[in-house]
């Protein structure tokens, strides 16, 4: 902890990685960190920023930088967990280098979407598709995490390279937390339908929507910079791909 408490860093080396969480758990809200990631060689580490709750039936948001050889790009990977299933990963390589300075990544979470940022841009939005009988997380508080530990055994090019511990300590450092959010205490929630009391009592966020300059942003990410999408992976849903697929092309 620098700087009074306004800037964090996590650190990982060969005996022991680092992460921390947040003290309240939250359901629904906006949650914004700013990071900025390992730099230089960073293959085999993962530095992760979600949304969690607990249990083999939890629910979960990710964001997951999966770093990388010295000049090649992170891949960010995102996917939405319900009741303990996932399986819904997006993969999208970045516009600029998230090591070389600070980046804001957003996650808007409603009854309605979740929506993923970066630096206010939407890069993906997973609605609540119940109606046709996909799970939605909107019943579990979750908590904020993040974490910076080595994964060379998947992270980087599917486990060929793996971490360069003469590289270490690696280290990602976080500032500007905020959370303008539903506290969850004791199973009750600082919002009830309708009408959401948050941290600083905005609800905008409760039923914001992406408007039309926000899905042309979000489209022009995908198909720029999109790099796996899980609605396209026919390899891998042999037997018909996930319902949710066919209800949006950018969901």
């Amino acid at each position: 902890m620098l700087n009074n408490g306004e800037l964090l860093t996590l650190s990982l080396d060969k005996p022991s990685g680092s992460g921390f969480q947040s003290k309240n758990e939250y359901l629904f809200g906006k949650i914004d960190m700013q990071i900025k990631l390992v730099r230089g060689n960073s293959a085999g580490t993962v530095t992760a920023y979600y949304l969690s709750s607990q249990g083999p039936t939890h629910d979960e948001i990710d964001f997951e930088f999966l770093g990388n050889l010295s000049g090649d790009p992170y891949t960010l990977h995102t996917n939405v967990f319900s009741q303990g299933k996932g399986n819904k990963e997006q993969q999208f390589h970045l516009w600029f280098d998230p090591t070389a300075d600070f980046h804001k990544y957003s996650i808007l979470w409603n009854p309605q979407r979740i929506v993923f940022s970066v630096d206010d841009t939407p890069i993906r939005e997973f609605k609540n598709s119940e109606s046709i009988g996909v799970q939605f997380p909107k019943n579990q508080p979750m908590r904020i995490y993040s974490s910076l530990w080595n994964a060379d055994d998947w992270a980087t090019r599917g486990g060929l390279i793996k971490t360069d511990w003469a590289n270490a300590p690696f280290t990602a450092s976080y500032q500007n937390f905020n959370a303008d959010a539903c506290v969850a205490s004791s199973g009750d929630s600082s919002c009830t339908s309708g009408s959401p009391k948050s941290s600083s009592n905005k609800n905008e966020w409760f039923t914001q929507e992406l408007d039309s300059t926000n899905q042309g942003k979000m489209k022009w990410v995908q198909q720029n910079y999109m790099i796996y999408d899980y609605c396209k992976d026919t390899k891998r849903f042999p037997e018909g791909m996930p319902v949710e697929c066919a209800t949006s092309k950018l969901s």
